[in-house]
């Protein structure tokens, strides 16, 4: 199997001066000779405890996650019409709906501190990069099977790449919204110094979610048919369209349970300084988002072994 690490490899061929042993891989650990006539052996055992994620594999093959990243920007756009303006558009145009029916037919711009235009699109720029991560996150193993079953690599890469590739889909958006904080006369203040750990909030989010969906997606191909009906379920479970004021003192701290509660709140008030600072918001979004991520990289891992046999 393409990711069995309970075997024992006894290299059949001894290396010589000019062609020594290589020993390139984390995994490969060779042992002195037995004897003398014997060839080295390697023993390949599988990791246990928090070493089990070989977060210095990743290391290993950086380059790797930078030319994955780069083939899913120019594959996303590639052949289309309107080409790196899909970025701008989903987000402009779901904060036209949600002005015309959340703010003026259903009353909410009348809640919001502010124009509930840039009030909702400050909230949609992270919320999208949240979403196109985790959708693009939860079938890159099945997307690059034939890649997975011809060569070994640390199959963590994949969905990494994934969810890293969104942030030249951010940047964009984000440059629209510095254009509608201008163009309302919404001066920013130095807590636009907590943007990047927010942003990390809602990577880390998107990745923790995406390793849960991935790795089940390779077992049970329903996972994709599920993926856009979370996405929507999460979207109107995350304060988007409406501010979380509208939810009683008392389970605001359970609310933030939902990661994605702290990254918007965080956003709106580093952004736009609308209401106090979200501290408590963001520190149980921030424990709940580490758990999903850490619990779901154990996961990934647990299930790595098959992906090649399975995918």
């Amino acid at each position: 199997m393409a990711d069995n690490s309970d075997n024992i490899v006894r290299a059949r061929s001894r290396p010589t001066a000019e062609s020594p042993l290589p020993n390139t891989s984390p995994h490969l650990a060779p042992t002195a000779p037995s004897g003398a006539g014997e060839p080295p052996l390697i023993r390949i055992q599988p990791s246990r405890g928090w070493i089990a994620l070989r977060l210095r594999e990743l290391w290993f093959y950086r380059e790797l996650i930078y030319f994955l990243i780069w083939r899913d920007v120019k594959v996303r756009y590639k052949q289309t019409a309107l080409g790196a303006a899909w970025a701008i558009i989903q987000p402009f145009f779901t904060m036209v709906v949600f002005a015309l029916f959340f703010g003026a037919l259903g009353g909410f711009d009348k809640t919001v501190p502010i124009n509930y235009s840039i009030y909702t699109y400050a909230a949609l720029v992270p919320w999208t990069f949240f979403a196109n991560g985790l959708s693009q996150s939860s079938n890159s193993l099945v997307g690059n099977a034939n890649l997975i079953k011809k060569v070994y690599f640390p199959r963590l890469v994949v969905p990494i790449a994934s969810v890293l590739s969104g942030v030249v889909d951010f940047v964009l958006a984000f440059v629209v919204l510095l254009g509608m904080m201008v163009y309302y006369q919404v001066a920013p203040t130095f807590n636009v110094l907590w943007l990047p750990l927010l942003l990390l909030l809602a990577l880390v989010t998107a990745l923790g979610v995406g390793l849960w969906l991935s790795a089940l997606n390779v077992e049970f191909r329903d996972v994709r048919y599920v993926v856009p009906f979370l996405i929507q379920i999460w979207q109107f479970a995350s304060p988007i369209a409406y501010p979380s004021s509208i939810v009683p003192e008392r389970w605001r701290a359970i609310y933030g349970v939902n990661p994605m509660v702290g990254v918007v709140e965080g956003f709106r008030w580093a952004l736009l300084g609308t209401g106090a600072a979200p501290g408590l918001i963001v520190l149980v979004s921030t424990l709940a988002a580490l758990a999903i991520l850490v619990s779901g990289a154990f996961y990934f891992r647990r299930m790595e072994k098959n992906f090649a046999d399975v995918v």
